[in-house]
């Protein structure tokens, strides 16, 4: 098998989640933790959370991808047959929904999480005044999500039915760093649903090792 290839900070949400991916698959890969900022702007990766793009790239024999969701497609795909088997869905109406909630993930989950974990988590530590009136629009933006996603999980254990997918994957690295506050955890816990959940994922061994890879090179590139 050609040696997959990750360039990257594990600290950062897109290398976080095709790790996962690679780890949920169980594939044999090679983590290039390269510094994405050139010349003397050596900033913590955390400061780049708004902005995905450039924070991975991933390599596999000729493909290149940049996109952290169409590498995880693209993993999930090839190599079906590796490790969690129904990671990409059992069948054309999950395989559709987990779509769906990718979608709902990059589009409406991640801009207002992501937002929230530098302001609630990062901008603390960094001495910055966090900013409550983009603190209170993002938590509004962020409620009305979690609460059709409290709807869902009603009906099952996970997003796209009772097992993990792609669409539960997703969602791991901001949901991470924003329990990492008090406040951004209480958004999760308020829906009795959503934190069941969240507390799964978040238990999934892919990610327990993900943490572990960024506790070893927490942030700094």
């Amino acid at each position: 098998m050609t040696m997959l290839k990750v360039f990257g900070q594990p600290a950062a949400t897109d290398v976080a989640r095709v790790l996962t991916c690679l780890f949920e698959k169980d594939l044999q890969f090679q983590i290039v933790r390269i510094d994405s900022f050139k010349g003397e702007h050596k900033v913590p990766v955390f400061l780049r959370l708004q902005n995905p793009c450039g924070q991975v790239t991933f390599k596999d024999g000729d493909v290149t991808l940049v996109d952290s969701r169409d590498i995880c497609r693209h993993i999930s795909k090839k190599y079906e047959d590796k490790g969690n088997k129904a990671l990409s869905g059992t069948g054309f109406l999950q395989r559709a929904s987990i779509e769906q909630w990718l979608q709902a993930e990059a589009v409406s989950f991640e801009p207002p999480t992501s937002a929230l974990v530098f302001q609630l988590t990062f901008a603390p530590a960094l001495h910055m005044p966090p900013d409550e009136e983009l603190i209170q629009q993002n938590e509004e933006k962020l409620s009305k999500v979690l609460d059709i996603y409290n709807s869902r999980l009603g009906k099952s254990e996970y997003l796209t039915g009772d097992t993990f997918t792609l669409a539960d994957l997703s969602h791991l690295p901001n949901s991470h760093y924003l329990t990492m506050s008090e406040r951004g955890r209480k958004l999760f816990e308020t829906r009795g649903n959503v934190a069941r959940w969240c507390t799964a994922i978040s238990a999934r061994p892919s990610w327990k090792q993900v943490v572990e890879m960024q506790s070893e090179r927490p942030g700094l590139i």
